[in-house]
């Protein structure tokens, strides 16, 4: 259910008291053809670990990618805290959580959506920490064959669900999405007490939304105006980068 804040205000300026959740992907950065096109403003590598700083180190990165990948992406400063492969592995101030082991069956399944992908120059599979990530952003006549596969792992894996976005489709195990990343750092020091915000941009955003509005806090979405539980709306990346500069106050980055 949409609601009516959404279209209309753009969230509040970060507080000192908050817990910031980050998605990247459309959020952060501009989406790109493939995940290796993405880039970081280097203004906001620079920007996240003072309003880091500011929010007692509650800041956290909560995306699809792995928590590797991040930490390149972000590289040379890096994010201390983030949930990888929608929070199956996750980095915390207390140690590391790591996805679950792949099996067999799942890696022959991954050879199969290759052979497929493989059809169709720039379609792309990533497999990774159980999960199986179809792309056709830059291979959009690869949708109706990928989508077919997709749709035929259902009964072969009773244990995943299917998650489908506007250029591709995520098959992930059950039991863990966004919003319960999102839980399982508030519970744990830096977060713990403080009011979250989550800012993301597609489906698999909604439940960190749920999440947030549940505790109180503050739900971002980002891009076109949608159905969405978020209350507040940037209208793109560049927005948001903006929203988080705007944040600082004018405070020194170093």
């Amino acid at each position: 259910m949409e609601s009516e804040s959404t279209l209309a205000a753009e969230p509040p300026l970060i507080e000192d008291d908050w817990a910031l959740f980050l998605d990247v992907d459309g959020s952060l950065a501009e989406h790109a053809p493939t995940p290796d096109a993405v880039r970081i403003d280097p203004a906001i590598k620079q920007a996240l670990p003072v309003l880091s700083r500011r929010c007692g180190g509650a800041l956290a990165l909560v995306s699809g990618r792995t928590v590797a990948a991040l930490d390149a992406l972000f590289a040379p400063t890096g994010i201390a805290v983030a949930a990888g492969l929608h929070g199956l592995e996750r980095r915390t101030p207390g140690g590391w959580e790591p996805a679950p082991a792949m099996d067999a069956a799942f890696l022959a399944l991954a050879a199969e959506a290759e052979d497929i992908a493989n059809r169709y120059p720039g379609a792309l599979v990533e497999c990774r920490g159980g999960c199986l990530f179809l792309h056709w952003r830059a291979a959009p006549e690869a949708a109706t064959a990928l989508g077919a596969f997709a749709d035929s792992v259902r009964s072969r894996l009773p244990r995943h669900r299917l998650h489908p976005g506007a250029h591709g489709i995520e098959i992930r195990p059950l039991g863990m999405d966004k919003g319960e990343a999102i839980a399982a750092f508030m519970a744990i020091p830096p977060f713990q007490g403080r009011r979250p915000a989550f800012i993301g941009d597609d489906p698999a955003d909604e439940p960190g939304f749920a999440q947030v509005n549940a505790l109180g806090g503050i739900s971002v979405l980002v891009g076109a105006r949608r159905p969405t539980v978020a209350r507040y709306r940037l209208a793109n990346p560049g927005d948001v980068r903006r929203w988080l500069l705007d944040s600082l106050n004018n405070e020194v980055i170093a």
